[in-house]
């Protein structure tokens, strides 16, 4: 299982969302489970709530995805970096063949992009 958060999720989660946490919980715990962060995301998350960026980097189960040179492209063709970085982050890979899903607490904003998504809404 392979899961992006984005903003909402993340400042979720440190504001003690239950399905937030347990996500997190199954990624540190469970061998086939991963959760992703992209950095764009962590800075928003961050913007909004301080503190966050530094809390979620620092917990096990959940992998800082960097802004390389093919993400880096793909923000620069959207209005917002947090949601450009998620949805590339999301997109198939090598690694990930059948992409990831994103957990948000902000469903709607996803309707009608090419990803599928978790709803952590409480």
């Amino acid at each position: 299982m392979h899961i992006v958060l984005d903003e909402t999720a993340l400042a979720a989660a440190g504001q003690g969302n239950v399905l937030a946490s347990r996500l997190i919980h199954r990624a540190h715990a469970e061998p086939d489970w991963f959760l992703y962060a992209p950095a764009c995301v962590l800075v928003e998350a961050d913007r909004s709530r301080p503190g966050t960026a530094e809390h979620i980097a620092a917990l096990p189960g959940v992998t800082v995805l960097d802004l390389d040179l093919p993400a880096a492209l793909a923000v620069a063709q959207q209005e917002t970096w947090a949601v450009a970085h998620a949805r590339y982050a999301a997109q198939p890979t090598a690694d990930r063949p059948d992409g990831a899903i994103i957990a948000t607490t902000a469903p709607k904003r996803w309707q009608g992009q090419p990803v599928r998504t978790l709803d952590l809404t409480p």
